[in-house]
């Protein structure tokens, strides 16, 4: 048996921008156009209001209706960097985000990327006392599987990583025998506007755009996943597994694709 991503897809793609800048409205158009789901990492006391005027980024207002469909992610209240500042202002950077895009979105708000891409342990821990499940750092890879430590996710490749249209055709060519493979994108939109580069991202959401197999999925639905698939049991014989989570999970088994039900135990057969 060999697990898959929901409805039996074995490829996952997500993208993941930061600092909620206006170019954010394209980009959400062109990935909606597309059928891409996007990660988008804020700093709320950097969002445009009456309060706090800043033409150069998205206003509060209009963060939940810009981003439906999409996933909203902390990036620290105000871009501290977090090796440099206090254990005390780092708890303040992420609690305080947190709440504030909560607030906003009107649901929770689990995941990071962490700004300038620095952290350490110690910032690790802070995020998962914060309630923080997953955070992006900007070690572009090239690999197309999931992390070890989802708090200490590194990229595939930057969108102007000049292997990109390359490592998405090896990606989309890829056979079964690859269990649950990922390619994550980052960026910032604002680069794209600078470097006058917009169609280089269209182009390549047209390219990856429904292609049977892969599963378009926010970072958080990602790493929620592949935590519950990590946390599924098996008896001694590794031939029956029970789901403890309350995420369904799929597997192909020789007999075909299998849906297990939160709190299922399942025989699967031959492995």
């Amino acid at each position: 048996m060999r697990f898959t991503y929901p409805d039996g897809r074995t490829k996952a793609l997500t993208f993941s921008y930061d600092d909620g800048r206006i170019y954010d409205r394209k980009l959400v158009s062109i990935f909606n156009e597309y059928g891409m789901k996007g990660t988008f990492h804020l700093n709320s006391s950097s969002l445009n209001s009456e309060e706090h005027p800043n033409e150069e980024s998205v206003s509060e207002t209009e963060v939940a209706e810009l981003y439906k469909g999409h996933e909203v992610a902390c990036h620290g209240l105000r871009h501290r960097n977090p090796t440099s500042v206090s254990t005390a202002l780092m708890e303040i950077e992420l609690r305080e985000d947190r709440k504030n895009l909560e607030a906003l979105t009107g649901g929770l708000v689990q995941g990071l990327s962490y700004a300038y891409g620095n952290y350490t342990e110690e910032t690790k821990q802070i995020a998962r006392a914060n309630g923080i499940k997953y955070s992006r750092t900007v070690n572009s890879t090239g690999s197309l599987w999931a992390p070890t430590d989802f708090l200490e996710w590194h990229p595939t490749c930057h969108h102007n990583d000049s292997r990109l249209f390359d490592i998405g055709k090896r990606f989309l060519t890829l056979n079964g025998d690859w269990e649950l493979s990922l390619l994550y994108v980052w960026g910032h939109s604002f680069e794209f506007n600078s470097d006058n580069n917009w169609e280089r991202i269209e182009e390549f959401a047209r390219m990856m755009s429904h292609q049977e197999g892969v599963w378009y999925a926010t970072n958080l639905e990602i790493c929620d996943y592949i935590t519950a698939v990590r946390a599924q049991e098996f008896s001694a014989d590794g031939l029956t597994m029970r789901n403890p989570t309350a995420q369904m999970i799929w597997v192909t088994t020789k007999d075909g694709l299998l849906t297990v039900a939160p709190g299922a135990c399942v025989r699967m057969g031959e492995l």
